[in-house]
């Protein structure tokens, strides 16, 4: 019997603070949940924003007035200590981790895909945890995903995932604002179902990142048409992870 396989996407919003800080504990919270899911031979891919805050931290304020160039800059920086925080953590509980950069192109039909396929086949057949995020530094116009959400549900249909985990920094998909007490959570929708509609009033926005909750509601619905059942939960709650694989009812469950 096969392994099954779990596709995690980290938002920017989930893993820093009000001062655009990375936050140390939600990392090794969410890897402590990632090891559990190996001890119990579930393989992970974890597509984690992040590296253009951290290059901020890194570089301060910066001259360059471009904005994209500015975006390549402090991802480019970024992705090594993004890289070095994922890697002292995983290896406190023995485990290995590998980076994944692409552009979206590396995801069209050819030899390119064939070649992303078996990166992350020789990874996972090896136990390592491939660490997925877009090449910022030379994805840009036709080579950009819309956003990580985008790139989570790509890597989940490459690797045939069970199931794919959006992390955000709110409890689910709501039929209103979320600090709205007369909004609800909706714990499961279906792909045919209308809930575009309380897009405009439940949007929270990702704070630095570029997905909001109309793209991910866009990519939770397109992944759930591919017989991969999709969540958006709140990364920052206890053991999300895994109360989600335990079939709890934690989020939002998008299903075909």
């Amino acid at each position: 019997m096969s392994k099954k396989r779990v596709v995690i996407k980290v938002g920017t919003n989930v893993m820093t603070n009000k001062d655009n800080r990375i936050l140390g504990p939600v990392l090794k919270e969410l890897v402590r949940q990632i090891a559990e899911l190996y001890e119990r031979d579930i393989m992970t891919v974890l597509v984690s924003s992040g590296s253009s805050i951290a290059g901020q931290e890194i570089l301060g304020e910066c001259n360059i007035k471009d904005k994209s160039i500015r975006r390549q800059v402090f991802s480019a920086v970024g992705q090594p200590r993004m890289m070095r925080h994922y890697y002292s953590i995983f290896h406190d509980y023995g485990m290995r981790c590998a980076q994944v950069l692409a552009t979206k192109r590396d995801f069209d039909s050819g030899k390119h895909r064939k070649n992303m396929i078996n990166c992350y086949e020789g990874l996972l057949s090896e136990g390592v945890i491939p660490i997925a995020n877009e090449d910022d530094a030379v994805s840009l116009t036709m080579s950009m995903f819309s956003d990580n959400d985008e790139l989570a549900s790509l890597v989940a249909e490459l690797i045939n995932a069970d199931k794919l985990i959006i992390l955000t920094d709110i409890e689910g998909f709501y039929t209103g604002h979320p600090d709205d007490e007369n909004s609800r959570k909706l714990n499961e929708v279906k792909v045919d179902q209308n809930v575009e509609k309380y897009v405009q009033t439940s949007e929270k926005g990702e704070g630095e990142g570029r997905g909001g909750m109309s793209s991910k509601l866009k990519i939770a619905k397109g992944t759930a048409n591919k017989n991969i059942p999709t969540y958006i939960a709140n990364g920052k709650r206890h053991n999300v992870i895994v109360d989600i694989i335990d079939g709890k009812d934690v989020g939002t469950k998008f299903t075909n």
